[in-house]
Formats: C-alpha cells, sequence, structure tokens
C-alpha cells in the first residue's frame, strides 16, 4: 500500500503536468515511449519524465501506479491526467497519429 504523501506527490504530478511519465532510465520500453513523444517540441513545463529508479518510495510509486492503472510496470504515460499506455502503447499511438491529436 502506498502512503498518502506517495500517493499524492504522483497525483499532483498526474494533475500538473500536461505530459508525465513514470520511467526507470534504463527500461527499453521507457526508452521507446520518450522516443515516442520526443518529435512534438512539449514544452519543459509541461513534460515530465520521473525516473523512479533511484527513488527510496520507488516500490511504493508503483504500487500506487498499478491501482491506478491496473500495471505497476514503466513506463506509465499520462496526458492530460489520463493514462494512455506503456512503451507500445504510446509508440503506437505516435505512428497512428492519435498522439498529436492527444497533445493538441
Amino acid at each position: 500500500m502506498a502512503s498518502p504523501e506517495v500517493q499524492k506527490i504522483v497525483d499532483d504530478l498526474i494533475r500538473t503536468k500536461k505530459v508525465m511519465v513514470f520511467s526507470k532510465s534504463y527500461c527499453p520500453f521507457c526508452t521507446k515511449a520518450k522516443n515516442a513523444l520526443a518529435p512534438y517540441n512539449i514544452p519543459a513545463d509541461d513534460y515530465y519524465v520521473w525516473e523512479i529508479e533511484h527513488e527510496p518510495q520507488m516500490a511504493e510509486i508503483q504500487t500506487y501506479l498499478k491501482q491506478l492503472t491496473g500495471a505497476s510496470s514503466v513506463p506509465r504515460v499520462f496526458i492530460n491526467g489520463k493514462f494512455i499506455g506503456g512503451g507500445d502503447d504510446t509508440a503506437q499511438l505516435h505512428k497512428s497519429g492519435q498522439l498529436a491529436q492527444l497533445l493538441q
């Protein structure tokens, strides 16, 4: 179970960032999601990638992400507060043109 503090941090990031990516720097699926988002020139204030592997509360973060999205694996990608999926999902949305629509 994630602490209320961790839940608040995660919820605030999802709510305040247009694009929020929970990631691990060494994860190939995370790289796939970040590469799919890269061409869109999202303003830095609107886009945050949290590399959670060095966070002391990493397990709690992933536990809470599982509550929110049904899976604890990363990446977990949110656009405008809505969960859009992981690495393959984000790449597929980019390929289909739907990612551009979501980012407008």
